[in-house]
């Protein structure tokens, strides 16, 4: 298994885009400085209140597009976990996005300054804690590039039903990762996997399924930074 690669490239999905495999735009228009000044003070801000929740892992939410006619505030998910770079704890962003104006994806590693350098819709986060047990089953998970992509579909389309094997869609791989993750450690599956469905969290096709086996992991705390 080849290293995952890290870049910092656009990611939109357009629930109304006239093709099923699109996901983000082919633009290189360089980023203008105050969108990367805006991005970095979110990424410092997010930094700050991932320390301060005590976690080892989050699931973490950006604002890429405006979905609010569908009842969601954001548009793509991925885990933040704690790693470390000369001696010292930084936070890295796993996540899957489609290649440019193709149906293939790929697995990401990014730093949180990366992740929010994407022209985002809303200049804000959402993240939640997850279980100590759960965060235990998948920080090493996250830290390998074998493992973390064991549940990964390389065939993107951003429509793709979440219980079919043949498409794979960004925060799809998400949701099936957590559960799968706390089902190889014997933790409850469903408790991670029900995160999917709460309030204003990336919904794609989450919110069908296991979010609804359980009800606690319904109510977990989100935490919005702004």
């Amino acid at each position: 298994m080849r290293a995952l690669r890290t870049a910092a490239l656009a990611a939109v999905l357009a629930l109304a885009a006239a093709t099923t495999h699109a996901g983000r735009t082919c633009e290189s228009k360089p980023l203008e400085a105050q969108a990367v000044e805006r991005g970095m003070a979110l990424a410092e801000a997010t930094a700050r209140a991932l320390d301060a929740s005590g976690a080892d892992v989050v699931m973490l939410a950006r604002a890429g597009q405006d979905l609010s006619k569908y009842g969601l505030s954001y548009s793509h998910l991925g885990f933040a976990y704690r790693d470390s770079w000369q001696g010292r704890s930084v936070w890295r962003v796993a996540h899957k996005l489609n290649h440019c104006g193709s149906a293939e994806a790929a697995l990401y590693r990014q730093g949180l300054g990366e992740f929010f350098l994407d022209r985002p819709y809303r200049y804000e986060a959402a993240f939640v804690v997850l279980g100590a047990d759960t965060q235990a089953q998948l920080l090493p998970l996250l830290r390998d590039n074998t493992r973390l992509a064991q549940w990964h579909t390389p065939a993107y389309n951003m429509l793709a039903y979440p219980w079919a094997q043949t498409y794979q869609q960004s925060n799809q791989w998400a949701i099936e990762t957590l559960a799968g993750a706390c089902r190889a450690g014997g933790a409850h599956a469903a408790a991670g996997a029900g995160l999917a469905a709460a309030e204003g969290l990336p919904a794609d096709h989450a919110a069908a399924g296991p979010a609804d086996a359980t009800g606690r992991a319904r109510h977990r705390r989100q935490h919005r930074v702004r």
